[in-house]
């Protein structure tokens, strides 16, 4: 049974859900760090095909699909996703590989955080991994933010290094800074739920 003290969140994924995995871990399994703490309240995506579906149900956490056709009005397609939204009320909405851009006025309608596959305000966009590999940085990284309108531009909660290896491909680099980001994910909203609870 779910405690109504537990804060409830909406999680936002568009592909295979590796980095929502470890929250769906933390969340629904009783060893994990946000067992108490943390309801997910629905698992939502655009991609019929998206992984974080399978992944969702597995444990049986609620999901939604609300479908972004070609040719569609973006402004309808997230009118609809910002009533489901506000139907459930969550405390936070997480996006975890969410790959459509928000508007200013959605995103300052819900308290929303983001993981980066960079140390922000470096290499902010869709390719960071790569953007970083071709400046020739030592080091990269993932950050944990909140999204406002800009992109990749929110207040910083928390990042996580690491060394750079030479002539470490662009797909190495980035499967590293996904474990990261596991990591950062459950301890970045923990922190979020004590602070909020005074602990």
């Amino acid at each position: 049974m779910i405690s109504d003290s537990k804060k409830s969140i909406v999680i936002l994924a568009s592909g295979e859900g590796s980095v929502a995995q470890a929250l769906i871990d933390a969340v629904t399994k009783p060893t994990g760090a946000l067992y108490e703490h943390v309801k997910i309240a629905r698992v939502i995506s655009e991609n019929p095909e998206a992984g974080i579906f399978r992944r969702a149900r597995a444990a049986k956490v609620p999901t939604e699909l609300i479908p972004f056709r070609s040719g569609d009005q973006r402004g309808a397609w997230e009118k609809e996703l910002e009533e489901t939204i506000k139907n459930i009320n969550p405390w936070l909405v997480v996006s975890a590989g969410f790959m459509k851009i928000l508007s200013p006025a959605f995103v300052n309608t819900f308290r929303i955080i983001n993981t980066h596959p960079s140390l922000l305000p470096a290499f902010p966009g869709a390719h960071a991994v790569r953007n970083a590999l071709a400046a020739g940085v030592h080091e990269s990284g993932c950050t944990l933010h909140h999204v406002d309108a800009g992109v990749d531009t929110g207040e910083i909660i928390a990042e996580r290094r690491l060394a750079i290896m030479p002539g470490e491909s662009e797909e190495a680099l980035h499967n590293r800074i996904k474990e990261l980001e596991r990591e950062m994910i459950v301890a970045g909203i923990l922190s979020l739920v004590l602070v909020e609870k005074g602990m």
